[in-house]
């Protein structure tokens, strides 16, 4: 089969191509012929070698993929041949907390290879069947942005009708919040860059559109928009000092989920008015399985259909992972097999 293949350069250029051998499967095991896979931000952090992120040599980028499984392991009881599966961003998450044991061997990372490869085996558990209605490209979106969106905004933010939810860019993470905002009835209010891209969440929905290189005090167009009371919920994806123009726009007692690094690892925030304003600021990292069964359950009962920017076939890998990097797309990027 073939796969692509981290190299001594770590940069997208020299992403390798290769041909390698399946390992025979664990009876545990099932082996998954993949459909698709979608990138996210943190897919070029490994691929660049970045900090925490950076992964051995031969690595297997790409957390999220979607396929159909060809061949199971004489235990396997839970899913079988023909069944339509997205492997866990966490394989060990299954449910409950969040602890030190749940978070590691996550796919596509510095502990183990992704779904960037023809074929994976995984075990029967690390796997989750995906909404039938759903074509596979967009599938392939919901392991990491999808879960992401779902686990700050519906299962720590309890997000309902009627509350203002602010939402920053137009990636995977924030279309998807974006997405399940306007299922739950809030009021959105999107950041963007591009005029282009707020008319297009305009279409889709969103009353409230602010352009940040237009308007670069948006956190008081925020307060406008809001009659003074600021928003209920932000999804803060640029992170760094940034959050401090978060914590200007939230309301008395909102909630801020922190899921982007895209400014930087660090930064300086106002603590004193996250405490005047009794403000909960939340990191979110992805979810568990019982999450993603959760949203699936919601996706199916509300029909949404994830945002694709565009699709890029398995040999052109490479222009796909600049087009995430440049920062242009409007949703998810995909690869098809």
């Amino acid at each position: 089969m073939k796969a692509y293949q981290i190299t001594k350069d770590y940069s997208i250029e020299t992403l390798k191509l290769v041909e390698k051998n399946n390992a025979k499967l664990l009876p545990n095991e099932i082996l998954i012929q993949i459909k698709a896979v979608s990138l996210n931000y943190r897919d070029l952090l490994v691929i660049k070698g970045i900090d925490k992120w950076k992964p051995p040599l031969g690595r297997i980028p790409v957390s999220d993929g979607v396929g159909i499984v060809i061949e199971t392991g004489n235990q396997v009881t839970e899913v079988a041949v023909n069944d339509r599966v997205a492997g866990l961003f966490f394989p060990n998450w299954m449910d409950g907390k969040l602890s030190s044991e749940k978070l590691v061997n996550s796919l596509g990372g510095n502990a183990n290879d992704g779904m960037l490869q023809e074929y994976v085996i995984l075990k029967e558990n690390e796997v989750i069947k995906v909404p039938d209605y759903l074509t596979n490209e967009e599938a392939a979106t919901l392991p990491c942005a999808a879960i992401t969106a779902w686990h700050g905004l519906m299962e720590k933010g309890n997000i309902k009708a009627g509350d203002s939810v602010l939402i920053q860019g137009t990636g995977g993470v924030s279309l998807f919040s974006m997405q399940f905002a306007l299922a739950a009835g809030a009021e959105v209010i999107l950041l963007s860059g591009s005029d282009d891209k707020l008319e297009r969440a305009k279409k889709l929905g969103v009353n409230h559109l602010i352009n940040y290189k237009s308007v670069p005090q948006w956190e008081n167009e925020v307060m406008k928009i809001t009659n003074g009371l600021g928003a209920k919920h932000i999804v803060e994806v640029v992170g760094s000092d940034h959050i401090n123009k978060s914590i200007e726009a939230v309301a008395l007692d909102g909630t801020i989920s922190v899921i982007g690094i895209m400014n930087g690892l660090t930064g300086n925030i106002n603590t004193a008015q996250l405490m005047s304003k009794q403000i909960k600021m939340q990191g979110i990292n992805v979810g568990s399985k019982e999450m993603f069964l959760r949203m699936n359950n919601a996706l199916e009962a509300k029909k949404i259909h994830p945002i694709i920017d565009s699709a890029f076939l398995f040999q052109d890998t490479i222009d796909a992972f600049k087009r995430l990097e440049s920062g242009s797309h409007f949703g998810k990027l995909v690869i098809t097999f």
